[in-house]
């Protein structure tokens, strides 16, 4: 399986790369690339085999998204939100689901939902809230139950693929007790209002706009059909708010220094000592990174939640962010200012690596919750901030 994903993703990539630079100069959403991810199958990477999907592990999910970002970083990223979504879904095993106190009746929904995914439709990731960030403790959209399901309302902040997604994982706080809170895949429809407020620096065909919502769903759109899940899952799969993001920024990185080759091998730079230096340097700390996430990979596949694990997925998040930032800039000063032209490879791709140590958790805080654990203190009690 993971073979015939990561030859689509590389198959795909040109094409992406083709389209990215319009996508970014005009700030658009890359539609054709979705539906290019889902002809090819991908929009099921994550999708149990048995509900028609690819069966992908964390790791083959990292090796696919890798692939996608040296096409465009911005499509990946997107393309991350949804396989967290089910990528999560699928990892809720009969064992997890029973101790949980998971009901029946909201595994076939899960099911359902993860079919779907299968057969084309794609989830958006509605988390961040302005002021909040992504701490699931200091929501302030909020949710009450109705007759049939469940009225939620509140406003978020970086939801990628806003407008386009067929639903949305929304995690709001309960109106009857604040500390319980939930999290709910919201269909796109005209209670959820997108807010075109997204045009930033990099990543710019993201279409990460901020989400209003005023809607009531079905009660099976209840994730896992319990209220409270949306903190113990946090706990149980970090990996989905942390390092899911980094095989995207070691594929940018790596897209990086394949623009520079072209660029510096068409003017003869080539030739200049220490460009080669920059590029050999850019070279082994991509490949560093990259193990970096595929070992933290590895070990989310065989002991997920597990503290050395999560220990590794702090330090693929940190590494990826901070070397794609690193050998974007170092690729660009090796090009020289041709090469920051609007338009150009690099420029874009510049912009974009830069974007990768602010993802929460930034790389800021990763390295203060990875010096903490390295001290011998508890990351949880002991940092500045609240991980969730």
């Amino acid at each position: 399986m993971s073979l015939e994903a990561v030859d689509a993703a590389r198959r795909l990539a040109p094409r992406f790369a083709a389209r990215a630079a319009a996508h970014d100069r005009d700030g658009s959403f890359p539609a054709q690339d979705f539906v290019d991810l889902g002809e090819a199958g991908l929009l099921g990477l994550m999708v149990p085999a048995g509900l028609g999907g690819r069966g992908a592990s964390f790791a083959g999910y990292a090796a696919v998204a890798t692939e996608l970002a040296r096409g465009n970083g911005a499509t990946a990223l997107v393309f991350n939100m949804h396989a967290s979504v089910t990528g999560a879904l699928s990892a809720v095993t009969e064992e997890l689901a029973e101790s949980l106190g998971i009901p029946d009746e909201a595994l076939a929904a899960r099911d359902r939902l993860l079919a779907d995914a299968a057969t084309g439709r794609w989830y958006g990731v509605a988390m961040s809230e302005r002021g909040a960030g992504a701490r699931l403790s200091q929501l302030s959209t909020v949710y009450e139950p109705v007759d049939g399901g469940y009225r939620i309302k509140g406003a978020k902040t970086f939801c990628s693929g806003a407008g386009h997604a067929d639903a949305y994982l929304v995690a709001a706080r309960s109106a009857v007790d604040q500390s319980v809170v939930s999290q709910f895949l919201v269909p796109a429809s005209a209670g959820v209002r997108v807010e075109p407020t997204w045009d930033a620096l990099g990543m710019r065909a993201t279409a990460s706009h901020d989400l209003h919502l005023d809607t009531v769903v079905p009660a099976d759109r209840l994730l896992g059909g319990v209220e409270g899940l949306a903190l113990v899952v946090a706990q149980l799969m970090p990996h989905w708010l942390v390092a899911s993001y980094a095989a995207v920024y070691v594929g940018v990185a790596r897209a990086a220094i394949d623009a520079a080759v072209d660029h510096l091998t068409g003017r003869g730079l080539d030739k200049l000592p220490a460009v080669r230096a920059r590029i050999g340097r850019a070279d082994a700390a991509v490949a560093a990174a990259h193990l970096v996430v595929a070992e933290a990979a590895r070990r989310v596949d065989e002991a997920p939640g597990d503290a050395e694990t999560n220990r590794w997925v702090w330090r693929a998040k940190l590494l990826a962010g901070t070397t794609a930032a690193e050998v974007a800039a170092s690729m660009l000063e090796a090009a020289g200012t041709s090469a920051t032209r609007r338009g150009h490879p690099l420029e874009r791709l510049y912009r974009d690596a830069r974007c990768g140590s602010l993802h929460p958790a930034t790389s800021d805080v990763c390295a203060d919750w990875l010096g903490i654990a390295a001290l011998g203190g508890d990351p949880d009690r002991d940092g500045s901030a609240p991980r969730w």
